[in-house]
C-alpha cells in the first residue's frame, strides 16, 4: 500500500515536482522504513494521529494500514494538491499550513489526546518539538524523524556530551529516547546526514515542583556559558548559599545536572 522509490518518483514527475531543499524536504522511498516508522509510533485501531510533513504520503498509508485516524499537516501546496488525491479517498484529513502557524488546538479538538508523526528538517525540529511539548498538551507521544545530532540532543541525559537546553526542556515534559535509526538511502533526495527516530512519552504532570519558566531561565544561563562552572556562569542569579540548600556543587558544569538538579537550584532562589 505504501510507495516504492520507482512511485515516489513517478509523481514527482508526472507533476512538475521536485523536492525543495529550502524546505528541507527529503521523501522516506522505502516501504520498510516507513512501516518501521509507523509501528514506533505506537499507533493502532482508531488512533488520532497528526502527521508534519507528510510529503507525497508514504508514511501517511503506512499509518492507515495500522488503522490511525490520521489528520496530516503539509505546507508546500504542490504537494498537498497531489497528496490529497492519494489519502482523501481513504479518510485522511489533509490541512494544508505551516505546523509553526497552525491553530493547533481547534485542529486537534475532536479528540482528547494524539499521537504525533513527523518528518522534521534539521532547522526547525528543535523549537517546533519544544512549542509544541509546551504549548500543545493533547499531543501525549509523539514520534519524530530527525538529523542525528538534533536527535541525540533531544533524548540526552546529564553526563552525556549531547545534553544541552533542549535535553532538558523536553526531559520537563515527558520522557525521550531514540528508537531507531534511517539511513540516508531510503530518502529521495539522498540527504548527507544520518538520521533518528526519538519517540517522546508526555508526562501526565511534571516530574518537579518548580515552573518550566523558572527552570528554563537558570538553563538558559548557564549553558549560554557552558564551558564555565555554575558559579561563575550563575554569577549575580545564584549566591553560595542558594547552591548549598539545592545540594548542588556551585564548581560543576551544567552538563552534569539533571532535571531534578535544576529543580532544586530554582526552588533555592525563589525560596531567597
Amino acid at each position: 500500500m505504501t510507495h516504492s522509490p520507482a512511485e515516489v518518483r513517478a509523481l514527482l514527475e508526472r507533476h512538475g515536482l521536485e523536492a525543495r531543499r529550502a524546505l528541507g524536504q527529503n521523501f522516506v522511498v522505502d516501504p520498510n522504513t516507513v512501516r518501521r516508522i509507523a509501528r514506533l509510533s505506537g499507533v493502532g485501531e482508531g488512533t488520532p494521529t497528526v502527521e508534519i510533513g507528510p510529503g507525497l504520503g508514504s508514511l501517511t498509508l503506512a499509518l492507515l494500514e495500522l488503522g490511525a485516524e490520521v489528520t496530516a499537516v503539509e505546507m508546500d501546496s504542490g504537494l498537498v494538491a497531489v497528496l490529497r488525491t492519494i489519502v482523501e479517498p481513504l479518510g485522511v484529513r489533509v490541512v494544508e499550513g505551516d505546523a509553526r502557524q497552525v491553530d493547533w488546538e481547534q485542529l486537534l479538538a475532536d479528540h482528547g489526546e494524539w499521537h504525533l508523526v513527523a518528518n522534521l528538517p534539521y532547522n526547525i525540529a528543535t523549537p517546533l518539538i519544544i512549542d509544541l511539548l509546551r504549548d500543545v498538551p493533547a499531543l501525549t507521544t509523539m514520534l519524530v524523524m530527525v538529523q542525528r545530532e538534533v536527535g541525540e540532543r533531544l533524548a540526552a541525559s546529564a553526563g552525556d556530551s549531547a545534553v544541552g537546553i533542549p535535553s532538558m526542556m523536553v526531559a520537563y515534559h515527558g520522557r525521550a529516547s531514540v528508537v531507531g535509526r534511517v539511513p540516508p538511502t531510503v530518502f529521495h533526495p539522498k540527504p548527507r546526514v544520518e538520521s533518528v527516530l526519538v519517540r517522546i512519552d508526555r508526562h501526565e504532570k511534571p516530574p518537579v515542583g518548580e515552573p518550566l519558566e523558572s527552570i528554563e531561565s537558570l538553563v538558559r544561563a548557564a549553558y549560554g556559558q557552558r564551558r564555565k562552572m555554575l558559579r561563575r556562569s550563575l554569577a549575580g542569579s545564584v549566591s553560595a548559599q542558594q547552591f548549598a540548600a539545592a545540594d548542588v556543587d556551585p564548581q560543576a558544569r551544567p552538563e552534569t545536572l539533571d532535571l531534578a538538579a535544576w529543580d532544586r537550584l530554582a526552588s533555592a532562589v525563589r525560596s531567597g
